[in-house]
């Protein structure tokens, strides 16, 4: 069992987005956990008024919805009463025994799997504690669980992979405004609050791995003007497709001015230099290889949990690359890194640049072989973006440069170098 737990602010967008699922007959609402009536007689109103009742005895917390997903393996098929025990029990263990709750069971994917509506705000008005939930109560549970029923292991089974975000599907989503907005709504569920993003073209950088991006219009658009936002679906070639959604017409926190304030929550916590450790180490790893290439880099990357997204010009030239860590959840821009991760330098760190490059990247690499000389300085000064030095004060160190670093030692082989040899005297041999 797989268990994924996602905090909000809007208990009506969760709930809107699991009771579309039963009107499109992709879902079935189980059960109504604590509530007065059974699930059948309640209506959409009645099932939201229940737990807001609870979220207005706490205006000051940030984020007063859960919103939980039980996933189990394929070949699992629990009968209903079994997965009403299931949900009950694992919400006792999270510390949310006694809080309403609203259990549905989805029939959209390739595995069977619950979702899991309810509040953290406690009838007394105090907040059950998320931070961190998964790891401090999540994953014990969902052992325990395991164990006592008898279901397959999230270590053991493929359903690691069953639930990670999916990108949109563009053709699934021309026919109307409903499913272009259900469609990007799903994936701003996850990015927006999991990933740390500094800038909307950081943000960006995410979405489009998904096939959605935050549009602020041309700089003389009403749009733009007033500092609006709408989000597009992307058909596989990039092109914005589908009917534009106004951010209002999402969640709060979808909208330029929450995000605004998110970019600079972002930026403190990016700034951590252990979160940058493993992605350039990552990088470093790679140029240690013999083999260079941006391609080769980018798959290297991926195998780490890296996605990387190069911009090009028209002529093809690199002039811009992103980096999407999905272990960590930042998006970093190349240059946030240090100098030798951003564009021009890790262009000038693969020795194959290929044929798309162009003849400036292809010449520069030849005007370097051809300037160097065998033992002078010119063609051997490694650069300090190939060192991993961070840009501005060089404090910074990425792998390659603790590997490659030779202390003094340069210094004393060149000193030997320079010192004249001695010619050994020969001896002759007399002819008598």
């Amino acid at each position: 069992m797989v268990a994924v737990i996602h905090q909000s602010t809007s208990l009506r967008n969760i709930l809107n987005y699991n009771e579309q699922k039963v009107k499109a007959g992709l879902a079935v609402c189980l059960e109504a956990g604590f509530y007065p009536v059974d699930a059948a007689d309640l209506n959409f109103h009645q099932k939201l008024r229940r737990l807001e009742m609870l979220t207005e005895l706490n205006q000051r917390t940030k984020y007063n919805s859960v919103h939980i997903s039980l996933n189990f393996d394929p070949s699992e098929k629990l009968p209903d009463d079994l997965l009403k025990t299931i949900a009950e029990e694992y919400l006792d263990k999270l510390g949310f025994a006694g809080q309403p709750y609203l259990l549905y069971r989805h029939e959209d994917a390739g595995h069977p799997h619950l979702h899991i509506v309810t509040t953290n705000i406690q009838p007394d008005g105090k907040a059950i504690h998320l931070h961190n939930l998964g790891k401090r109560k999540s994953e014990p549970a969902r052992k325990e669980i395991e164990i006592k029923y008898g279901l397959i292991k999230a270590e053991e089974s493929k359903l690691q992979r069953a639930y990670k975000l999916k990108p949109v599907n563009a053709a699934r989503v021309l026919y109307g405004k409903s499913e272009t907005k259900r469609a990007i709504g799903n994936v701003l569920q996850t990015i927006l609050f999991l990933y740390k993003y500094a800038s909307l073209a950081e943000l960006n950088a995410a979405l489009r791995l998904y096939n959605i991006v935050a549009d602020r219009g041309e700089e003389n658009s009403r749009i733009f003007k007033h500092s609006g936002l709408v989000y597009r679906v992307l058909d596989e070639k990039g092109n914005k497709v589908g009917v534009p959604i106004k951010a209002s017409l999402f969640f709060k926190d979808t909208t330029l001015k929450f995000l605004d304030g998110k970019f600079e929550a972002n930026k403190q916590a990016k700034d951590d230099p252990k979160a940058k450790l493993r992605l350039k180490n990552a990088i470093d790893l790679y140029f240690l290889g013999r083999d260079k290439s941006i391609e080769g880099l980018v798959a290297a990357l991926k195998k780490q949990g890296v996605d990387t997204v190069i911009r090009r010009n028209e002529e093809g030239l690199i002039y811009g690359v992103t980096y999407v860590d999905h272990q960590s959840k930042c998006v970093f821009n190349g240059s946030n890194l240090g100098k030798a991760y951003s564009a021009n330098a890790i262009r000038e760190r693969c020795l194959d640049t290929g044929a798309g490059e162009g003849k400036k990247q292809n010449g520069e690499a030849e005007k370097m072989e051809q300037g160097g000389h065998a033992n002078g300085v010119k063609g051997r000064d490694f650069p300090h973006d190939f060192a991993g030095v961070e840009s501005g004060n060089g404090s910074g160190f990425g792998l390659a440069e603790v590997l490659l670093d030779a202390g003094d030692a340069q210094q004393a082989m060149d000193s030997e170098l320079k010192r004249k040899r001695k010619k050994k005297k020969r001896l002759r041999l007399s002819a008598g």
